[in-house]
Formats: C-alpha cells, sequence, structure tokens
C-alpha cells in the first residue's frame, strides 16, 4: 500500500512505557514521508539520542536504508518487529551482510524497552534484547494492567485520513469529518491456529493473553470524549488477529461496551468459523461493528488445508456474510492468489463466488512466504524459492516463490484480473444498486471506502489519479449525490411543527 490508512499501535504503546525523564516523538514513515536526508536533519534538530525502528517484512529494506542514515549521522538505532525477531542477525551484521542496527528487541517489546532506553542513556546499549525470565526462557508479557494510552494528547495530524483538498468544505459543513482518525486497539495478543503462511502465532504465541474488559472500555469512553471536545472522528480497530478467538469473553466485553455507552465505529479481524454465532454478530451490531475483516484466503478446500486453515468452511460463506448484512455489517474478504491447488481461470472462479455475496470489499494478494514460516521453510526444502530474499528487492503483489500448477506470470494476471473486475465501475455499480433499499449515508460511505480501497492496487495518491477514478465512477457518483441533496432539501423545507399548549 502507499499510504497507511491506521497508525501501528506499537510506537504508541512504547511511548507510554517510556521511562520518565525522556522525550519521544514519533514519526510513522508510511504516513508522513519524509527522505533520509529529511529524517536525519530532524532527528539532529531535536538532539534525539535514540532512534527506534520497527518494520514488518515488506518494509524491512526501507527501515535498514533508513537506520544506515540515521547511524552515519552518529545516532544509535534499536530494531524491532517481527522480521528482526526472526533474522537478528540480518539487522546485526552478522550474517556476512552490512550492520543496519546497534541493538535489536526480541519478541514483544512491553517489558525490555525500559531497559533499552536506560541503557542507551548510560551509554550502555547491548546488541541484543530478548524478554526472559528467570530460566532463560522466553516470557510474553501480561497485558494486565495495561497502560493507558493518551490520545487525547498525541498528535494524530499525519494519519488524518481525510484528502487534504476535501479538509477546508469539510471543517465549514462537516461537523467534524475534516479529521478522521481509525484508532488501533488491542483487546488480546496470541493466535492459536498456526496457519502455514502466517507470523503471528511464532511472534505472539499460540496462548491468548487479553486485556480486562474494563481497560477497554475506558479507553473508548476517552476516545469518544476526545472526538467530542475537539470535533473530530475516531473510528475503532480492534488488531487482534482474531477479536473473537473467545467467544464467550467477547460477548462479555461487547456487553460491557454497551452498558457503558462506549460505542464508537469499529472494525476487527474475526475468522468466518467464528461468526455462525448469532447473539455474537447481535452484540457486534449493537456495540458499533461496521466492517470485518475475513481472511477467506480460497473457495478451495484443498488449498485451505495446505495452509493448514482448514478450519475455513468456503460452503457457509455465503451463509455468514448474509447472517452479517442483515445488521449493515460487511466485511472486508481478503483472498490469496497462487495456492498450490490454484490453476489458470482462479480469478473467475472465485469473482463468480464473490458477486453472489452481499457487497463488500474484496482484496487480494499473492502468496508470500516470510521468513521462519513453515510455508517459507517447506518451499526453501523444496527448492521453489525464487527470491529467497525477496524483502531486499521488495515489489508489492511479485511472487517469490513458484506455484505448483501456474506460473509466476499466470498468477500475475490472475492477480490482475481479480482486482481489475473487482473495482471496475461497472461492479462497483452493482455492488452500491443491490443495496439500494439501504439508507443513502450507508450507501455513499459504501461507495468512499471502495474507492479508497481501490488504492491499495491501482495507484491513486496525486490529484489526477484521483479525478480519473471520480470521473470512472461519475454515473453512480451523480445518482448518489443527486439523491442526497434531494433529501437534504426535503428536510430544509420541511416545517417545524409545534404541539398547541394545553391548559
Amino acid at each position: 500500500m502507499s499510504r497507511n490508512f491506521m497508525p501501528h499501535l506499537w510506537m504508541f504503546l512504547l511511548k507510554a512505557l517510556t521511562p520518565t525523564g525522556h522525550e519521544v516523538l514519533l514519526i510513522d514513515g508510511n504516513a508522513k514521508p519524509m527522505t533520509d536526508q529529511e529524517l536525519v536533519r530532524f532527528i539532529k534538530k531535536q538532539k534525539i539520542g535514540l532512534v527506534g525502528i520497527g518494520a514488518m517484512t515488506r518494509m524491512i529494506a526501507k527501515a535498514y536504508r533508513v537506520a544506515d542514515a540515521i547511524r552515519a549521522a552518529g545516532v544509535p538505532v534499536v530494531m524491532g518487529g517481527p522480521h528482526v525477531t526472526e533474522l537478528p542477525d540480518e539487522a546485526l551484521g552478522r550474517d556476512g551482510g552490512p550492520q543496519h542496527a546497534d541493538a535489536v528487541a526480541l519478541g514483544e517489546a512491553d517489558e525490555t524497552w525500559p531497559k533499552i532506553v536506560e541503557d542507551a542513556a548510560r551509554g550502555r546499549l547491548k546488541d541484543t534484547y530478548s524478554p526472559l525470565d528467570e530460566k532463560g526462557e522466553e516470557r510474553k508479557p501480561s497485558l494486565q494492567p495495561y497502560p493507558a494510552i493518551p490520545w487525547d494528547t498525541m498528535d494524530l495530524e499525519q494519519f488524518n485520513m481525510v484528502p487534504k483538498i476535501a479538509r477546508p468544505l469539510l471543517e465549514r459543513h462537516g461537523a467534524g469529518w475534516a479529521s478522521v482518525h481509525m484508532i488501533p486497539i488491542e483487546s488480546g495478543r496470541g493466535c492459536p491456529y498456526g496457519c502455514e503462511f502466517c507470523t503471528v502465532t511464532g511472534f505472539f504465541g499460540d496462548s491468548i493473553r487479553f486485556r480486562t474488559n474494563e481497560s477497554i472500555v475506558d479507553e473508548l469512553l476517552r476516545l469518544k470524549r476526545t472526538a467530542r471536545n475537539t470535533r473530530r472522528q475516531f473510528m475503532v480497530f480492534f488488531i487482534d488477529d482474531n477479536f473473537a478467538i473467545n467467544i464467550k469473553r467477547t460477548k462479555a466485553l461487547l456487553k460491557a461496551i454497551i452498558a457503558a455507552s462506549a460505542q464508537l465505529p469499529w472494525i476487527a479481524q474475526i475468522s468466518a468459523n467464528l461468526l455462525r454465532d448469532e447473539e455474537l454478530v447481535d452484540l457486534m451490531s449493537e456495540s458499533g461493528c461496521k466492517w470485518v475483516f475475513i481472511g477467506m484466503e480460497s473457495i478451495d478446500p484443498v488449498n485451505l488445508a495446505d495452509v493448514n486453515k482448514n478450519f475455513n468452511k468456503p460452503g457457509e460463506y455465503e451463509a455468514v456474510l448474509n447472517r452479517l448484512a442483515r445488521r449493515d455489517i460487511y466485511a472486508i474478504t481478503s483472498f490469496i492468489i497462487g495456492l498450490d491447488n490454484d490453476t489458470p481461470g482462479v480469478a473467475d472462479r472465485t469473482l463468480h463466488q464473490i458477486e453472489s455475496w452481499p457487497p463488500g470489499l474484496p482484496i487480494f494478494g499473492q502468496l508470500t512466504p516470510f521468513p521462519s514460516t513453515p510455508l517459507y521453510n517447506r518451499l526453501l526444502t523444496a527448492g521453489r524459492l525464487t527470491r529467497p530474499k525477496h524483502w531486499f528487492d521488495f515489489a508489492p503483489f511479485q511472487m517469490a516463490h513458484t506455484p505448483l500448477k501456474m506460473t509466476i506470470a499466470q498468477t500475475q494476471m490472475e492477480l490482475d484480473k481479480a482486482w481489475k473486475v473487482s473495482y471496475s465501475p461497472l461492479r462497483i455499480e452493482s455492488a452500491i444498486s443491490s443495496i439500494s433499499d439501504k439508507p443513502i449515508d450507508q450507501r455513499i460511505m459504501h461507495l468512499i471506502v471502495r474507492l479508497i480501497f481501490r488504492g491499495i492496487y491501482f495507484p491513486q495518491m496525486t490529484r489526477t489519479a484521483w479525478l480519473r477514478v471520480i470521473v470512472d465512477n461519475r454515473r453512480m457518483i451523480y445518482k448518489l449525490a443527486k439523491e442526497g441533496f434531494g433529501k437534504w432539501r426535503a428536510t430544509r423545507g420541511r416545517p417545524s411543527m409545534v404541539s398547541p399548549a394545553t391548559n
């Protein structure tokens, strides 16, 4: 993606865990573009004494480049995150390559970060920090108690989702919509499923640790007050890998949110098998859920079994999506192209299924072997990796291994077709028309989100690109704008009704 729509929680969490006496400045390189030279000048001007860099695999090449520029300016760098945890020698230059970091933080840094800061302040920075217990075994931090992140005092301007060109108009007429922020909140960590391609279980573990319901409700209430006081709009993304992994606990949390009137619009990742529960979906709707991210991956059960995700049942996808849609909750459905059982025509087969479901936001990606995952090790052993260190030459939506039943070129063609058809003006118009019985504001929001999600695959960061998108979709935009304006005029022209007083 060319721009993050949401800040990474780890930055804010570690800032809240930093020992007193130190000032922390946050920059998300995916939301606030700066050249290496600009960043170095900023660091020198602010007299920064330590730079912490976290990055996932797809960002690591840029992260190393930035780290090199900062270290060349004489400022120490500590790196962390899933990629560095799996390949610490790469970051430290112990694998024969260049050194990019003075220190690495392995695993979750909740408990090691304060120690790193204090060591750096004393000039005694070690090269490796691991969260170990007294026996030298890895220790996962408890989420109880959970640090209070002061969102009300955070500068979130770099994460404003509203295009700058639209802000002046919305500031005058938008009741706070000139500033829209997606806030990451975690309610728990870990995942027991262990899908072959996923890094989550390896990094966070297979047992789930939860925050208390009270701490989550308190955080939502603080966000709600801040939104009201600052005339900003907040939405919440529960970033748990599987928000409803413990259904009983999730129901209790949602009931607590409802009881406290702490509802904000929210999104979460939940696997399809957990959305069979009618009561759970009712509570999701009542507590403010608007979208659910579902990793469907494939409509082929054999593919799902190959990657250890056979708890997904393609035969029940439609029922799950209809269950959500009846509550006005829609799905972001994720599919992987290039699985071992995929053959030419997989895009057409998948699109045929999608078009029979309620309208949602389908997204497509190629199968990517991340380091130290079971998938990576299997493909390495089989000699199928074409770019064993693909992260050094990151290319979005490009394969790093040879699929079994398609060529790499065929896989790319299938991926292109899936995106082009799903986000064509014709398909967008069809999706919006299929919910013509829904309120106008819901349909407008659905259209806006679809046009934004189109940008995951098709570059649309410039005004020219956005103008082209608007022109291509002008018929549906005009139709909704005309209807919305008509409803607005009708409400403006309606006379006030006054009941006569009675003696």
